[in-house]
Parts: C-alpha cells; structure tokens; sequence
C-alpha cells in the first residue's frame, strides 16, 4: 500500500499542470540540499580542527555551549519551513484506504525528511573525527550523537503540534534573542547552562536516554493529534468564523486605490497565509544583526543586508501579486477593473512597508553611522527601484496561494520562474555593483548618495514605469487566469 502511494505521488506531479515549473523548482531545491549537505560536511571538520588547533579546547564543549542556540533557530526555521504531513492526503480520504494506513504513511514522510536525516551529515563526520582523535570514548561518542539526534527529532515532532501557533514560536524566538543579546554584552550567560545540559550526554550515561524518552513522547503525541484530526469535516476544514465589516475610511479619498488598499489589509489581518509574510517580513530586521560577528567594515555586503531588512515586506508580498487574489482572480477580472489602480494598490501597501521598515532600522546606529546609511540608501534603492521589480516579478508568478490553508504558507510555495530569477540581476547586483564601484574611487558617502539618487530617480518615474508594468500584467493575464483555474 505505501509503495502504491508513492506511484500516486509521483503521478500527480509528473501529470500536474504545472509540472515544467514543478521540476524547475525541485532541480533548484536540490541544488539547495546539495549545498547545505556540503556545508553540514565541512562544518565538523571547521568545529574540530578550530576548536583543537586554535583554541586548545573540547570540540564537544564548543559544541554543547552554543547548542541551544541551534536549537531554537531549527526549530523556528522547521516552523516556517518545513511542510505538514497532511497536505496531500485530501484525496486519499474518499478511498478505501484505512486511516491508520494513511497516518503511518504521513509520519514516515516525516521522519525522512532533510530537516532531520540532513543533521546525520554533521554529526557523523563529527562523532568519526572524535573517534579517531583517539582521547574520546566511542561509548560515549555514541552516546552523545543519540541523544544529539533526538533532540533534533524531538523538534520535528513539536513542530507538528505547534501548527498554526504562531504566537508560541514568535514568544520562544523572542526569549531566546533577548538571552543572546544578554550573552553578548555577559549580563547571563545562557551558554554555560547549554553546555552543562548538552555535555551531560557525553559525560554521564544513561542521560542521553532522557531527549529520546522525549522524542518518543512527542511523537506519540503527534501522531494522536494527527490521527484524531484526520477527518474532511474536522482537522482539514477551513474555520468558518463571522463576517466582519472593516473599513479604513480615511482611504476612501484616493479612490478605487483606495478600496484595494483597504483589501489588502483586511487580507493581512485575517490571511492565516498573510500574517506569515508579515512575521516573516519582521525577521528580516534582524537580518543586519549578522554584522555583530565580525563588525562592520564597509563592504558592499552590507547592500545586499540593507535589501533585506529594509524590504522584507517587499518580497515576502510583493513578488506574490497578484497570487493574493487567485481565489477571486477570474471573477475580479470580469469586473473590468482598473488595472493601474489595483497595481497601485499593492505598490503603495509594499511602499509603506518599506517606509517602516527604514524607520525600525534606525536601530542599527548603535552598530555604526555608516551601516545605518548604507541600510537607509538600500531602502531608498527599494523605495525607488526595486518595489517596481518585485511588483514587475509579481506577473509572471502564477502559483495560487490557499489563503486559509492550515499548512505553512512557504512550505508548499512554488515560485520559480526563470524570468524572476533574471529580474533578480537589478535587483541585487546592480546596486552592490554601482556601491562597490562608487565605494572604491570616492568614498563610502558618494557610494551611499549613488544609491539614494537611482532610488529619487526612480519614485520621480514612477507613472511611466507603471505604464510598462501595466502593459506585462495585461499581457500575461490569460495564462495567470488558466493558472489559478487549474487548482
């Protein structure tokens, strides 16, 4: 039976409309796997060659001090990430197939998955290199790597029952920034409590046992939530709420813009998909915070942070229009809507987005002045340039999106699209480019200024440049329609 299913998986994506674009995205996961895979293998040998030749230390104790950092940053990237077990089992439910069968199946997709088994690829090497050093037990090698490994498990499994919580994994991230900010500036020091618990498993026997009794549990748990929810008109159903009218009546005054604007924000505040993208979009802030490690020195690096901090909000909603509206689309567009209006609509949520996110980034001046306006010219750069391209982008994505979908919204996401990827060159190299170029014969100041100018330049333009994007929406608009009513 479960080999049959994996025939039925395999048929519904070589047979899916959008198989091309299925494959183009599955090729480019894979390179991305092959990467990660190659760095999860080079990273044990940097851990034990650093921590041995360099710092004259244990390599598990390095390990084990910043460890529950590592943790909560899995857990918050399989939270986001990682898809549910559930989300091709809709049709399966209608066969005589039984349930036990169908959730057996869901859970072995689980434990298979990168997330987990891509974690062995670090801790092999690692337990062979501590091996073969010779002063290491292997008994207590093993033991250390289990129990390594359950812990990873043991975050699997939790992120299936923190599902739809997003509260609780935005709550613990927050704990555990505030703790690593604390261990910065060695107010707490988190990191001796982490090494302390998690070297216990190498030292003392028998307490690795403790993370995989807990990894069991949770996925006993797990399955039970699972199991107990797998019915069409219980755990898979969409929530049914009352209808509230909303209206920002200030917004009145600009128009059909205005009522698309308004739109899109009751679409923020009630889209399970939505209040994704904007958390999402929230973390991206913290993305300059990776200046802390080594300090900043001017690099042209620090475009490429200033993108994403500053226009988070951008990509996470911008490159997505119009898939907002696919489950409307075709009805919207019979009702000879004005196209330029409905793009200005999403422009001008994407340009307040920017706007405020420039504001909150004013907190990296007390990381350096000249990183603060490097992040304040990318944010013009974004304001000026690169909302148009991300809105341009928007027209050739035609990957509907399940708006009450209880799964992830970036889990099941499919967006490659070889044009997207063209459009990223003036999205990221031209202006790292022109930063670079300026930097090097005047000075960080008329490299800064450069960028502030192309972004003045472009918000100057902005009628004539919504004219071309309005002539590519209006072109691709009949293969985006027979997109969205494949689904």
């Amino acid at each position: 039976m479960y080999r049959r299913l994996i025939q039925f998986e395999f048929k519904n994506f070589i047979r899916n409309p959008q198989f091309g674009t299925n494959l183009g995205m599955k090729i480019l996961m894979f390179f991305g796997m092959a990467y990660f895979s190659f760095a999860y293998l080079a990273l044990p040998f940097l851990l034990y060659f650093f921590a041995t030749e360099k710092l004259h230390v244990d390599p598990v104790l390095i390990f084990c001090k910043y460890f529950i950092y590592y943790w909560a940053i899995d857990l918050l990237v399989r939270y986001f990430m990682q898809q549910m077990p559930t989300q091709n089992i809709k049709p399966f439910l209608t066969l005589g197939i039984s349930k036990k069968k169908l959730v057996n199946y869901t859970m072995v997709k689980v434990l298979v998955n990168f997330f987990n088994w891509g974690n062995l690829l670090f801790l092999l090497p690692f337990a062979g290199l501590l091996i073969f050093d010779g002063e290491f037990s292997v008994i207590h090698v093993l033991m250390f790597t289990i129990g390594i490994l359950a812990v990873f498990y043991f975050n699997n499994f939790l992120n299936i029952l923190l599902n739809g919580k997003n509260a609780v994994v935005i709550t613990v991230f927050g704990i555990m920034a505030i703790f690593g900010a604390l261990e910065y500036y060695k107010v707490i020091q988190l990191s001796h409590y982490s090494q302390k618990i998690f070297y216990s498993f190498y030292q003392y026997f028998g307490v690795f046992l403790i993370p995989v009794i807990l990894a069991i549990l949770a996925a006993y748990v797990a399955y039970q939530e699972i199991y107990r929810n797998f019915y069409l008109d219980k755990g898979l159903e969409l929530k049914v709420t009352e209808g509230k009218t909303e209206n920002i009546v200030f917004l009145n005054r600009y128009g059909v813009m205005g009522t698309f604007i308004n739109n899109d924000i009751r679409l923020l505040k009630r889209s399970k998909a939505a209040k994704s993208a904007l958390t999402m979009s929230f973390f991206f802030l913290f993305y300059g915070l990776l200046t802390y490690s080594k300090g900043y020195d001017n690099s042209f690096m620090g475009v490429f942070m200033g993108i994403f901090v500053t226009g988070g909000f951008m990509l996470m909603f911008g490159q997505r229009v119009p898939s907002w509206d696919s489950s409307y689309f075709p009805l919207m567009m019979t009702q000879n809507v004005p196209y330029k209006e409905y793009l200005k609509g999403k422009w001008s949520l994407i340009i307040i987005g920017i706007s405020v996110s420039i504001i909150l980034a004013s907190a990296y001046l007390l990381i350096s002045w000249e990183f603060y306006l490097t992040v304040l010219a990318a944010g013009l750069y974004n304001l000026g340039v690169n909302s148009y391209i991300t809105l341009l982008a928007g027209a050739f994505n035609k990957k509907p999106i399940d708006l009450n979908s209880k799964s992830k919204s970036f889990g099941g996401g499919n967006n490659f699209n070889m044009k997207i990827m063209l459009l990223l060159l003036p999205q990221m190299i031209l202006p790292m480019g022109v930063f670079a170029i300026m930097k090097h014969f005047f000075g960080i100041y008329p490299a800064v200024g450069s960028l502030a100018i192309l972004g003045i330049i472009g918000f100057s333009l902005r009628d004539k440049i919504f004219d071309v994007i309005v002539k590519v929406y209006k072109n691709q608009k009949y293969s985006t329609l027979d997109a969205f009513k494949k689904v």
